[in-house]
């Protein structure tokens, strides 16, 4: 307990007092970024510029179809995700920041006002409360109560990520989604290199080993998860370099639904979906993870999990899945289409693989 305190408070102190922008980071972990869809960077583009300057994150972790949902960004820093969920969501949604970081959540809010007229909101859909995203219940976020959890690059400093994996599925309603972007990696960390400041703080040491994160899942109640997109990344500074190269990370951008009938391997029940192309922003095609690309108007076999997660959850208005579970024919083939190349990466999913 006494390890994590001393964690928990130099985080505060990197992320608010050490760190005066995205320029002080050591590495390119914290500031490593997907290429942005358009729609994105055109928010981006009309978001107050302090709050872009002071942006600490590993990727894109904004999904699809969010009109009128409920967000909670944990680990929101100084809120450039909370505002683009905030555009997103639209007036009738509504969007919760979570951090620890009282310098980071200050210049949040002083900018709610300005963002709401940038965005023609008569008023507020965001709020930003001080917490830990380790204990969501002691700032009064409820059971079942947000469609869509967010987080960018945080969950690695967590000191007890089991903690936050159950809150998560504890405050997403039946049918919500988990959807972060964080840093992974290929082996377990020595604990001498965890209790290296500086590689903490810059999202390195306290990195996921990407099988501890599928059994943390699973305790969770959560058999299922999907890699949406995964780099492997580079560390240029010489010095760190030499001291935990041996180890292999990876910047993934991850969902999971909270669904109550998941198997822990892809089965095959003669199911196919059609997606209907209504997403505004995506009238063509659909990722839903790195190997499932849903043209619009095509048929596509699917396993039962995948039946689930487009029939169960904000998606099954936008596709139109055939069949059910009556009829049982065995494992489905659902491997991703990765060159031989890459064979030697992260494992780049979860149950359907």
């Amino acid at each position: 307990m006494e390890e994590q305190l001393t964690s928990i408070s130099y985080l505060k102190e990197y992320y608010g007092k050490i760190l005066s922008g995205t320029k002080d980071l050591q590495t390119n972990a914290c500031c490593t970024a997907d290429s942005l869809p358009i729609y994105i960077q055109e928010i981006i583009d009309n978001i107050d510029d302090e709050i872009i300057q002071r942006f600490y994150g590993c990727g894109s972790p904004i999904p699809t179809a969010l009109d009128g949902c409920i967000i909670l960004d944990l680990g929101c820093g100084t809120g450039r995700d909370v505002y683009i969920a905030s555009k997103l969501v639209g007036p009738n949604g509504f969007v919760v920041g979570v951090d620890m970081t009282d310098e980071q959540l200050d210049l949040a809010r002083r900018h709610i006002q300005s963002q709401m007229i940038r965005f023609n909101y008569a008023k507020s859909n965001v709020e930003f409360k001080m917490g830990y995203i380790e204990d969501l219940k002691s700032i009064g976020i409820k059971d079942n109560s947000v469609d869509i959890v967010i987080s960018n690059c945080v969950i690695n400093l967590s000191p007890n990520k089991k903690d936050v994996f159950s809150e998560i599925f504890r405050v997403l309603k039946p049918g919500g989604e988990l959807y972060f972007s964080d840093i992974f990696s290929g082996r377990r960390i020595p604990e001498k290199l965890k209790n290296d400041p500086i590689l903490y703080g810059e999202c390195l040491s306290g990195a996921l080993y990407i099988e501890d994160f599928r059994r943390l899942l699973r305790l969770a109640g959560c058999l299922d998860y999907r890699v949406v997109s995964n780099k492997r990344l580079t560390i240029d500074n010489p010095e760190l370099k030499n001291k935990i190269d041996m180890i292999d990370f990876y910047s993934m951008t991850i969902r999971a639904f909270k669904l109550p009938n998941l198997e822990d391997i892809c089965e095959d029940y003669g199911q196919t979906a059609v997606y209907l192309g209504t997403m505004p922003e995506l009238p063509h095609r659909f990722a839903l993870d790195d190997h499932h690309i849903f043209t619009t108007g095509k048929p596509v076999l699917v396993c039962g999990n995948t039946a689930s997660m487009l029939q169960e959850t904000r998606f099954s208005k936008h596709f139109n899945v055939t069949g059910n579970r009556k009829t049982h024919y065995g494992p489905f083939d659902c491997n991703p289409l990765i060159p031989k190349s890459n064979a030697n990466t992260a494992n780049s999913s979860g149950a359907c693989c």
